[in-house]
């Protein structure tokens, strides 16, 4: 019935907007615009690269993890130092978009993870990436980076073990029904086996998602030389931040090129950062390497039931995430563009808590590629955002978007999604009311 009904009002909703939206509009059609080009630069720099390796990665642990194992490291009645400390530091092995950490997060729950140590993993994943945060120390100042870090770490745990007291019975009654299920066959590999083929699968998914921390010098047809921010980019058009004024235009803003104006380009690299960027223009060597060894693994050590499992879990994670990833980030970029960034740096101006509240809030439903925040709030700074909003939406931005949102909801349920983003946005909140406090 609960389907039902979340069908009925998705219908609603796409025919009340396509009654009631003057498509003769030029900001309408802009909007409708910039939500395809966002959708067409998540597809062909993030599906490929960063979403389908993730749910081939889902699909092996629904598969090839022992229910026994998942229960004993990441259950309910796991020991709670080893589960958690595991689950809150993922993101500094991952260092991955939460794109790639959703299926993840499916897979383990499906497997038998408890709801606590899963949620976790779901906002430490991407939350704790240790270039973004290096990044945020650098660009936003020393005071941002330690506290993104400290509050990354802590909100992981504490949402984690809130989430597993407020839904205690429901976890035990899942861990049961869990347990109830007949018994896999036994492996038929060993640990070492196993351990190596996942580590080569997350190597994978972690080259080929490696990001670039460069800035970008750009010279255009008509002799203009841009330092810039690349933030999109597809075949057609590029979207960039200035990172120094051009002309009558200030640092900060935001301009959408077209590929045919642009004669060429090269990146602009802070020097402690010059073997990030060496991996990245090297990260397809990394990955190819990982991926032969992944093909190696699977010819010696896996039949053709075990590989037939396996793509069956794959397709069945990707057939329902991947529509609602494209979903969410066709919507952000059509909302995103009919919000002008004066507008939103308005919104969390100071440090107030409307402000801090409406930081997290706009920071757990946008979509940010890895890294892409840290310009983007450098811009909102300049434009007037408080330090404490700042860092509101640093702790809630990479864990929550509404694409991921959507996943969370498919995966564990509308009270439980509701909860777990509730919990980030007030604790994302608090968190930036504080810090602002603490700088005055």
């Amino acid at each position: 019935m609960k389907k039902e009904l979340w069908i009925f009002a998705g219908l609603t909703t796409v025919f009340l907007l396509a009654y009631f939206l003057n498509f003769a509009s030029p900001k309408i059609q802009g909007a409708i615009m910039e939500a395809f080009f966002m959708l067409q630069w998540y597809a062909q720099y993030h599906t490929l690269a960063c979403v389908v390796p993730a749910m081939f990665i889902a699909g092996a642990i629904a598969v090839f993890f022992s229910k026994e194992a998942v229960l004993r490291h990441l259950g309910p009645k796991a020991n709670k130092i080893e589960a958690y400390g595991v689950a809150s530091t993922s993101g500094t092995v991952l260092a991955v978009c939460s794109c790639s950490v959703l299926p993840m997060f499916a897979g383990i729950y499906r497997v038998g993870a408890g709801l606590g140590p899963a949620s976790a993993f779901l906002y430490s994943g991407p939350a704790i990436n240790v270039m973004a945060i290096f990044l945020t120390a650098r660009v936003l100042g020393f005071d941002l980076g330690v506290a993104r870090i400290i509050g990354s770490v802590v909100f992981a745990v504490v949402i984690g073990l809130i989430m597993a007291v407020i839904f205690r019975k429901e976890d035990e009654a899942r861990t049961a029904t869990v347990m109830a299920l007949p018994d896999p066959p036994p492996a038929k590999r060993s640990l070492w086996q196993t351990a190596i083929f996942f580590v080569c699968m997350i190597a994978f998914l972690v080259f080929s998602d490696w990001a670039s921390p460069s800035q970008t010098i750009l010279e255009m047809e008509d002799g203009r030389r841009m330092h810039v921010t690349v933030l999109q980019k597809t075949g057609e058009m590029y979207r960039v931040q200035l990172e120094e004024p051009l002309g009558e235009l200030n640092k900060g803003a935001k301009l959408t090129l077209s590929t045919a104006e642009i004669v060429s380009e090269r990146d602009w690299t802070p020097e402690n950062y010059r073997w990030a960027v060496w991996i990245f223009h090297h990260r397809w060597y990394f990955s190819g390497a990982c991926f032969l060894a992944v093909l190696a693994m699977v010819g010696m050590w896996f039949d053709r039931q075990e590989l037939a499992e396996w793509m069956g879990q794959t397709w069945s994670f990707s057939k329902s995430i991947i529509p609602l990833l494209f979903g969410g980030v066709f919507v952000t970029g059509f909302v995103g563009a009919l919000i002008p960034e004066e507008i939103v740096a308005g919104w969390v101006g100071g440090d107030s808590f409307r402000a801090n509240l409406v930081a997290s809030m706009i920071g757990g439903m946008w979509y940010f590629a890895t890294l892409t925040e840290i310009p983007i709030l450098q811009a909102l700074l300049g434009l007037g955002m408080g330090r404490g909003p700042a860092l509101a939406l640093l702790l809630a931005g990479p864990a929550l978007s509404l694409p991921s949102i959507a996943v969370i909801y498919s995966v564990i349920g509308f009270r439980k999604t509701a909860v777990f983003v509730a919990l980030t946005v007030l604790m994302s909140t608090i968190a930036g009311v504080a810090f602002g406090w603490f700088l005055v």
